[in-house]
């Protein structure tokens, strides 16, 4: 059996982009990224989380607007290889009027069946909705709070839920 995908956004889990301005979170580096013209972007990561993504039984994939530049951008400073990523096509952005958000359906198609946990802090109620009207296996979309980022109780929920789906 396929391990399960798990998608990962950058801002919120990996970058806690609304913790309080002046105070980088305990742990975390800062990075200046230049993906678009114009200022650097603050990034704050954790260069552990990489090792515990790598230690869930996922198979993972970047469901972030950073696409392939979260590979040369995220990943070399978290502990990660690179990794495969959803191209939003055009969707990215796009609005939807029943609330669903515009990443959802997108990796619904790109789970294509499969179970999947989707870390991120944009979810709300219609996406969990959706999903489990459109996508046929197991689905975790778990929340995480952009203010701290991915902690261990993030890790643990995670790996409970990939737990379960192999659990007889």
């Amino acid at each position: 059996m396929r391990r399960p995908l798990l998608y990962l956004d950058v801002d919120g889990p990996l970058n806690p982009y609304a913790a309080k301005p002046e105070r980088r979170p305990q742990g975390y580096t800062t990075i200046r990224a230049t993906v678009r013209p114009g200022r650097p972007l603050r990034v704050w990561l954790h260069p552990g989380h990489g090792a515990a993504l790598l230690a869930l039984p996922y198979e993972l994939c970047w469901a972030t607007t950073w696409r392939g530049e979260a590979n040369r951008w995220i990943a070399p400073v978290v502990g990660l290889p690179e990794l495969p990523y959803v191209d939003f096509g055009r969707g990215l952005f796009a609005e939807r009027p029943d609330g669903v958000h515009w990443k959802t359906e997108a990796l619904v198609a790109h789970a294509a069946g499969r179970p999947f946990a989707w870390v991120d802090d944009e979810q709300s109620a219609a996406d969990t909705a959706y999903v489990a009207r459109h996508h046929p296996a197991p689905a975790l979309l778990h929340h995480v709070d952009p203010r701290i980022g991915l902690r261990t109780e993030d890790f643990e929920a995670l790996g409970r839920f990939a737990a379960g789906l192999t659990a007889p």
